[in-house]
């Protein structure tokens, strides 16, 4: 490590389970530069991002203070790490905003990474302060990077130009042979319990299939403000288990006995739209089949037949038949299992992606 240079990333709430995972990924492959993780809050899994971490301000009652003017009038607090690399990479378009003033204070250029439903969400929009400094960053941003090509053409159509976009997924690390295939167990779901997930889309394709007589067991891993309904399927249903949270390795390890990762995403009424969710790509490096919607970044990441099964988002009937296809066919099941695994180590590799972003933070 000592012989690598320090330099900024910006995430404001540092830990969340939701994240960790990609977040990290992002840096594997570095080999010039060490990322120093800074926020204003580190939450209890925070360390999982890497080694090298920064509460902003500090701690105790002068922290406190600096991190309120900071967040509300971009007054940036000493930072004390030598020898920083003249970049910042902030994650999300609201972290970009943030750190946009620290950008200004230290000399340093700014790349942000979009991920999708933080340029989507018309919330996000409205008395915030990524409204009220969009114009600067757009302006002052020397790069935004965007996890798939539908992120870029929601940030196009926010004002961003197009000399400043670079569409790079994030990739995900994979084994140089897929794991040995495992007897499968239940269909997977890993994600946030929100709209956008598909959750009530998901619940309504379950029932059809339960009505229908079709018994497969489906799991999911996660939580969110939609667990109610979740939970509520479980009691009317049988066969729906959700776990919570899981360590990594344990969801991979689900991964490699799932029918399929089902990824039934749609865009929520308060516009929220999937960018490419990290989930595709780890389970295509554990040789899980994906059940996927038709939109978006999904659509770039998976080849409806080759790689995956694609299904028209928001129709729970449709979904249903992808599922009972699935769980029914072991051939379909064999071969996209090994094509998934195919295409995630040829293009969706992390150490690949990963050496792009630092090459392209040291260009800039």
């Amino acid at each position: 490590m000592s012989s690598t240079q320090p330099f900024l990333v910006y995430r404001d709430r540092i830990g969340a389970p939701s994240e960790v995972s990609f977040l990290r990924r992002q840096y594997v492959g570095f080999t010039r530069l060490h990322p120093v993780w800074t926020g204003r809050v580190m939450l209890p899994n925070a360390d999982q991002v890497g080694a090298h971490r920064l509460r902003l301000g500090g701690d105790g009652p002068l922290g406190s203070a600096r991190r309120l003017l900071f967040r509300q009038f971009g007054v940036v607090p000493p930072i004390g790490i030598p020898n920083l690399a003249p970049v910042l990479h902030a994650q999300f378009a609201r972290g970009g905003a943030l750190a946009l003033p620290m950008a200004r204070a230290l000399g340093m250029r700014l790349l942000v990474t979009l991920h999708a439903g933080e340029v989507s969400k018309q919330k996000n929009w409205h008395r915030t302060v990524l409204a009220r400094r969009w114009p600067d960053l757009v302006r002052e941003a020397a790069r935004f990077v965007c996890v798939s090509a539908a992120v870029a053409d929601i940030a196009a159509a926010r004002g961003a130009p197009a000399d400043k976009l670079t569409v790079l997924p994030i990739g995900v690390e994979i084994a140089p042979d897929p794991p040995p295939a495992m007897p499968p167990q239940a269909h997977l779901f890993v994600g946030r319990f929100v709209e956008k997930k598909g959750i009530s889309v998901l619940a309504a394709a379950i029932r059809h299939l339960r009505t229908a007589g079709d018994t497969t067991p489906v799991t999911f891993i996660g939580d969110g403000p939609l667990r109610p309904l979740l939970e509520q399927l479980s009691h009317d249903v049988s066969g729906v288990t959700l776990t919570g949270w899981l360590q990594p390795e344990a969801v991979r390890a689900r991964m490699t006995s799932a029918y399929a990762l089902l990824v039934p995403s749609v865009v929520a009424n308060d516009g929220d739209a999937e960018g490419l969710p990290s989930v595709i790509p780890e389970a295509m490096a554990q040789a899980c089949p994906v059940i996927g919607s038709d939109q978006g970044g999904i659509a770039e990441a998976i080849h409806h037949q080759e790689t995956g099964l694609l299904v028209a988002p928001g129709d729970p009937v449709v979904l249903a038949a992808a599922m009972r296809q699935m769980a029914q066919d072991a051939a379909l099941r064999t071969r996209l299992q090994a094509a998934g695994f195919r295409e995630a180590s040829a293009h969706l590799n992390a150490h690949v992606q990963s050496k792009k972003l630092e090459n392209l933070l040291l260009a800039i």
